[in-house]
């Protein structure tokens, strides 16, 4: 047998098109879920959408500092690659929780904005839920902002290209 070149992993990016079919699909059930049982679910907290947003926060501080020490930036130590890897396997599942509670909070935002006039509890739920949609959004963008910091520049002795890289994302 010959001898063959092992492949290196690869995690490759979070496509939006799946955080959309994620949200897109927390919706759908958030809206059946909300349809039918709102008024017995528990109200609406601002203790999730703070929770997401610090979460978010989370990301972007961390995708700031990976940015930095990967480029070995001034007073910066460099990163080790484990490191680099589960930063973006964190990014990779806060995009997706995100996009998750994005969904389910705006299928209860649409149905709170259209049944605030006759139902009281639907006002009181309008703004945190609002507010955890927003801090959804924000937890996604952190996430492909921080999975974006964790790319590893090429270097230019590297052999392979970008054309070298076929659809599935792992090098030829």
């Amino acid at each position: 047998m010959p001898a063959s070149t092992p492949k290196k992993p690869t995690l490759p990016p979070t496509r939006p098109s799946t955080l959309f079919v994620a949200a897109l699909g927390a919706a759908a059930v958030g809206l059946l879920m909300v349809t039918r049982f709102y008024g017995r679910m528990p109200g609406a907290s601002w203790f999730t959408g703070v929770t997401l947003l610090i979460v978010a926060l989370v990301c972007a501080y961390t995708a700031v500092q990976t940015r930095a020490r990967i480029e070995r930036r001034p007073g910066t130590r460099p990163v080790e690659a484990l490191s680099i890897a589960r930063f973006a396997a964190f990014a990779k599942a806060c995009s997706l929780g995100g996009a998750l509670f994005t969904g389910w909070y705006a299928a209860i935002l649409v149905y709170t904005i259209a049944q605030r006039g006759r139902l009281s509890a639907a006002a009181d739920d309008l703004l945190p839920t609002a507010f955890s949609f927003v801090a959804g959004l924000l937890l996604v963008a952190a996430a492909l902002w921080l999975e974006r910091a964790c790319r590893i520049p090429r270097r230019p002795d590297d052999e392979s290209t970008e054309d070298d890289v076929p659809d599935g994302g792992e090098p030829a």
